[in-house]
This record gives structure tokens, sequence and C-alpha cells, in this order.
């Protein structure tokens, strides 16, 4: 909890700063989820410029053009859900959780050979 008070503080006095950092870290750890979890890379065959590569277009808010349509599957059905079943106040945490897996899916749509 602490950590979240932390974040919350640092949002409020420093709002663009910390959501380009989210972003960016929600990208980076996608990448990882996608890595280590759905194609099974291990450690010692983990990409780290690839994570790296992740984050930085995670701070630049970019997206990838062939994930639109699932894009427009995905969020809409999570904002509708947030917005009438989730109190105001959890409902920043329920999309940076779902936004890890969205970016789990947007590293291994990216990086498919």
């Amino acid at each position: 909890m602490a950590l979240w008070r932390a974040y919350q503080r640092a949002l409020t006095a420093h709002p663009w700063k910390v959501q380009v950092l989210t972003a960016g870290s929600l990208m980076g750890l996608g990448d990882v989820i996608s890595q280590q979890l759905v194609e099974r890379r291990g450690l010692w065959e983990h990409q780290t410029s690839r994570t790296l590569t992740m984050f930085s277009l995670g701070c630049g808010f970019v997206d990838y053009p062939d994930a639109l349509i699932t894009n427009y599957y995905l969020w809409p059905a999570v904002q509708l859900a947030n917005f009438y079943l989730v109190p105001l106040h959890y409902r920043l945490a329920v999309v940076q959780c779902v936004a890890v897996i969205w970016n789990s899916y947007l590293s291994w749509k990216a990086h498919q050979l």
C-alpha cells in the first residue's frame, strides 16, 4: 500500500511524467511476460533490447496497426465494465492491469517470426 500511495503522490505532483513512465513500464512488462510466459524463452534467451524497445514505444504511446481490430474488441468492453461496475478510485488500476495483458499481446504480435 505504501508503494501505491507513493505512486499516487508522484502522479499528483508530476502527472504527465508519471503517466508516460507508467505506459512505458507497462509496455516493458508486457514484453517480459510475452517472452517468458508466452514464448517461453527463459532468462538466458531473453532479448533485453526488445524489452527496452517496447518500453520506449510505450513512453511514446505508439500502437501497432495490426492490432487495431483486436484493440476495438478489447478496450470498449473493458471500459464499459470499468465505468459501470468499478468504483472510481479503482478504475485506473483496472485499466493498468488490462494494459499489462494488452501489452503482452502487442509485444507477441510485433515480434512474431
